[in-house]
């Protein structure tokens, strides 16, 4: 980077690197309030604009959008110019979003901003810095960025409580108000201290843990295979997450309620996340994967068995301690098979991918409700789902295990 000094190689996993991803931590954790503050108002927007649920989840399938392509975005700005610039520019959309959210006239207008504004800014907060803390460790990689990644569930586990109560207390408006001053004060004053870019050593390309020759097939079909595999995941993981608090209240037990069980499930997938960091340290990001896929799936169907207020309490925590390490893994896959240079473009595709699948999955929960009432219907469309990412995951570790040297192109594709 022009004009900045170039952090020494020896700073790898250093203190130097651990007190960056505390900074990146907690801008993940702010910044990830404009993945759930959407949900947890559902309701109150529903009411509020008089739509079908279907129409509800609209502005949370446009802000899934706009994350993803976001994502894109913001990390091409970090591969080219550093990560200063995408966090800047991600928190002034999210700040700008949230007061322009607020004074929304219509649901239309509503959805729109969610995903031009809050849905592009919240990008920066979440697949850059995984991409950027990935280039400061190399012993340490695998649990680095899955702390990092439970940014995104301290968001989900601290900011619903919240949110629901700003929106009971206050209404939906003046809560996404409050939301957008607080993301402006508490993120802005953390930039600084990402300046320095990252070792040159790992920066500059190739680095211990990069093993491009380890799968046989080249970089664009890698690419597209991990795409479609986070696709599949997140649809998935959108049923309970996006739905959950209005599910309850369907069910009788209160829009708190679910918003409890999302804090509780998204509370201890932090403690997935970090466990899955230090798994992946040591069987590698693609049997991580692997692993919390099937582990996941077999907790969707737990969901179409027992509906009971408790069960729901039980299956919801099961689920977060589960599938916390499944996003994670795609940055660790990332930096194992593709050059450092190309870190925070192939994070942010693969990222948005999940993404993608979270809108769709939101979005088709909804829609499959209002067609049949229920649903039980749209939690095996999830299973589904996960299926086709536990098949891709298991065929990708098959072929490693199988794989002759050199089939994984190292440049761009």
């Amino acid at each position: 980077m022009p004009g900045l000094e170039a952090a020494a190689p020896d700073a790898l996993d250093g203190r130097e690197a651990w007190a960056r991803l505390l900074r990146a931590l907690a801008l993940s954790t702010v910044g990830g309030v404009g993945m759930w503050s959407v949900v947890v108002a559902l309701p109150a927007v529903q009411a509020d604009f008089g739509v079908a649920r279907g129409g509800a989840s609209l502005p949370y399938t446009l802000q899934m959008i706009g994350v993803g392509f976001g994502g894109i975005l913001m990390g091409r700005l970090a591969d080219r110019f550093g990560i200063i610039a995408p966090s800047s520019l991600g928190i002034l959309l999210l700040g700008l979003g949230y007061l322009a959210a607020a004074a929304a006239p219509t649901l239309l207008v509503f959805a729109l901003v969610h995903g031009l504004l809050i849905g592009v800014g919240c990008s920066a907060s979440f697949g850059p810095l995984l991409a950027h803390v990935s280039l400061w460790f190399v012993r340490r990689r695998g649990i680095a960025v899955a702390i990092c990644a439970s940014g995104n569930y301290l968001a989900g586990a601290i900011w619903p409580p919240i949110v629901q109560h700003l929106v009971a207390a206050y209404g939906w408006r003046t809560a996404h108000l409050a939301i957008g001053l607080a993301c402006l004060a508490l993120m802005l004053p953390l930039v600084p201290g990402l300046r320095r870019p990252p070792p040159r050593a790992v920066a500059g390309g190739p680095a211990p843990g990069f093993r491009p020759g380890a799968l046989p097939v080249g970089p664009r079909a890698l690419q597209t295979l991990l795409i479609l595999a986070g696709l599949g995941c997140c649809v998935a993981m959108a049923m309970p997450q996006v739905h959950i608090v209005a599910y309850c209240g369907d069910l009788g037990y209160g829009v708190a309620r679910g918003a409890e069980m999302l804090s509780i499930m998204l509370g201890l997938g932090i403690v997935s996340r970090l466990a899955s960091g230090f798994v992946a340290d040591r069987i590698g990001g693609l049997a991580t994967l692997l692993v919390g896929s099937l582990l996941q799936g077999a907790t969707l169907v737990l969901y179409t068995l027992f509906d009971g207020l408790t069960s729901l309490y039980i299956i919801s925590g099961l689920f977060g301690l589960v599938q916390g390490g499944i996003v994670p893994s795609y940055a660790i896959i990332v930096r194992e098979y593709f050059p450092a240079s190309q870190a925070g473009a192939r994070v942010g595709i693969c990222i948005m991918a999940t993404l993608f699948g979270m809108a769709l999955g939101g979005w088709l929960s909804g829609v499959i409700f209002d067609w049949t009432g229920s649903y039980r219907a749209a939690f095996l469309n999830g299973i589904a789902f996960n299926l086709m990412n536990g098949a891709i995951a298991l065929g990708l570790l098959a072929s490693s295990r199988r794989a002759g040297p050199g089939r994984l192109a190292t440049s761009a594709a």
